[in-house]
Formats: C-alpha cells, structure tokens, sequence
C-alpha cells in the first residue's frame, strides 16, 4: 500500500545542507497499523510529511497504491491526496467553523454537493462518537474530542490511507486510550492502512502491526512488533522496549554490574516468551539439569498487540561452565534470552 525506495531528504544547500533522511526504504502492507518510532530529532516528522509530499524527498521514490507521487504533476497529485487523510498533533481546526463544517471542509473543497458532504458526514459523526457535538465550535471541545473532530476531517474523502503524525503525544493517557481504541476500529471497520509516528512505545504496543525504528534519519530496525519486543537487534530499540515495559536495573545489581564477564562472576539474563507458562518449566529443568540456582530478579507479564506476553530478568549461580550450559540451553527453547551483563 505504501512504499518508501531509498528516500533522502536535505534542507540547506552546499556545506550547511541538514540530511533529514538517509536512504530510508520501507513498505507498509494494505490493512496494516505500522509505527514509526524514534527520538526527537530522528526524521519522522518529515518521513511521514514525504508521503504525501507535503516535503519532496531529495531523492528516492514514494509510492501509494502503486502509484508514484514523484513523478506526478501537480494536478494528479492533488487528486491523489485525496486518497490520503493525515491527522496531526495539533489539530489544526478552523476555530470559526463547527464540528460538522470542520469535517465538511475537504469535500466543500473538491466541489461535492450539500447532500454528498452530509452523506459522508453522518456516519463519521457516529463512527467517532461526535453525533451529539455536531454544533459545538473547537473552543468548547476537550482534547479528545478535537482530535475526533480531526480524525473524521480525515476521513471524509474516503482515503485507503491514514497518516497520524504524533497524534497522541497532546493527549491524557486516557484519552490517548480512546483514541487509539477509536484508530483501532478504523482499521478494522474500513479498512485502511495506518502509518502513525510517535515517540510514544505505549502507542506502538497498543495497535501496531509493525514498527521500524528511526535515529539520526536513518532506518536502524523493522520488525513485526511482537518479535520487536522480544528480540529487539539493536541499543536503542532495546532502550525503547524497556521504557514500554518500565523495566529498570534492579537496584541490587547497579553497585556491582558490568558488560563484560570476570573471574567469578555470574551471568544476568533477560528471558521473553510468549503467553503465560513456557518458561517456568525451562527454568526448573535447566536449575536441575546444570546444577545452577536461578534468582529472578524482575518479571512481568504484557499485553503486547494483543497478545500476552512474559519478560523475566535472572542472575545464574554456579560456576562458570554451568551457567553457560544452562544459558545455552535455555537458548534452545521457544524463548528469547539476552546476556545483559555480569555481576560478582
């Protein structure tokens, strides 16, 4: 539905040029919820404003529906933006119009008819829940509500594809919730395909699809979100799993914890798997079986896209050779374990 072929983007010219995006190549399936994820600074604003031009990239190809937006004149690619609702942090509501006339505006803009805006609008109006603040103004609406109001703006020209860009990170976490719930049922219900940035990991946990990781504008890691979570490849999606999940050091390790194995030290583990019961059973018989004691220092259980799934961080007692056997046994199984360091 969409994909993204070896984009680059620079602002300035000559020895003061910015390079926004380096070489950046993805695709989002049809029907997906793909999140794009990085810190400030990383590229996604201006990733997600690339794809439907609002920036021209440098160089490289956007195609949407197989169609490729850079090499369409201006009048086809007017006509193609109507195929993509974008959504964004802010809102950007006409404060002097109603809610019905804001989410009116992009098809009294195309030309359609009073009686085709308000078949459009009605239901949009009770897809967001909306029906009762028709005749409301932004001013006396909440957050939620003008962000709902934005959603269905989006929505009115019907379009195969929904740009979010940080479309929470203005929100409560409750109306976050909503929201999110509310791009859920989008997706499901009309099926369009999602692109969201964020910076937000409880968002991408939430609805995601798949998520892919920007820093310093290039693309370091993509993944199906559940393996993301449990088996992410690099430091910084490492750092940005823990943050979803609140998983910090325990504090009895920081005096003593190191990166590196010494004479005598022990091996701390971290073991993610997926549902309630693989790895209790491991546990045991890897305890048993190499003569170790396994302490577990931290453990969770998640919901990840639906999806339970168990975080566990140990510390393996024994010496050398057997907890490396049991590491390595563990390795074996239906479960995920990285070395995260060693303590004495």
């Amino acid at each position: 539905m969409i994909e993204l072929k070896n984009i680059t983007k620079s602002f300035g010219e000559g020895a003061s040029a910015v390079k926004a995006l380096d070489d950046i190549t993805l695709k989002v399936p049809s029907g997906a919820i793909y999140g794009v994820v990085g810190a400030s600074g990383a590229g996604k604003s201006t990733l997600i404003r690339c794809v439907n031009l609002l920036e021209r990239p440098s160089s490289g190809d956007v195609l949407v529906n197989g169609q490729n937006l850079v090499k369409m004149n201006d009048r086809e690619l007017r006509q193609t933006r109507r195929d993509i609702g974008m959504i964004f942090q802010h809102f950007n509501l006409l404060s002097s119009r109603t809610v019905y006339d804001n989410i009116a505006l992009p098809l009294e803009l195309a030309g359609k008819s009073k009686a085709e805006i308000h078949e459009a609008i009605e239901p949009l109006l009770q897809l967001t829940g909306l029906d009762e603040k028709r005749q409301s103004y932004p001013s006396q609406l909440s957050g939620g509500q003008k962000q709902r109001v934005a959603i269905a703006r989006a929505l009115a020209s019907k379009p195969a594809v929904l740009l979010c860009d940080e479309a929470t990170s203005a929100l409560d976490p409750k109306t976050t919730n909503a929201i999110l719930q509310l791009l859920k049922d989008i997706n499901k219900q009309l099926g369009i395909t999602i692109l969201l940035i964020t910076h937000e990991m409880e968002v991408v946990k939430s609805i995601c699809d798949r998520v892919a990781i920007l820093h310093g504008g290039r693309l370091i890691e993509e993944n199906a979100v559940e393996q993301f979570f449990i088996q992410p490849q690099t430091e910084i999606a490492r750092e940005f799993v823990r943050s979803a999940l609140h998983e910090k050091q325990p504090a009895e390790l920081e005096a003593d914890f190191h990166k590196e194995p010494r004479e005598g030290s022990r091996p701390v583990v971290r073991i993610s798997f997926m549902g309630h019961s693989a790895v209790e059973p491991l546990i045991t018989q890897a305890a048993r079986q190499f003569n170790v004691d396994i302490s577990i220092l931290q453990a969770d259980m998640e919901t990840v896209h639906g999806n339970r799934m168990g975080f566990l961080t140990a510390e393996l007692i024994g010496d050398e050779a057997a907890t490396q056997a049991a590491t390595n046994y563990l390795q074996q199984h239906p479960v995920q374990v990285e070395v995260l360091g060693y303590v004495n």
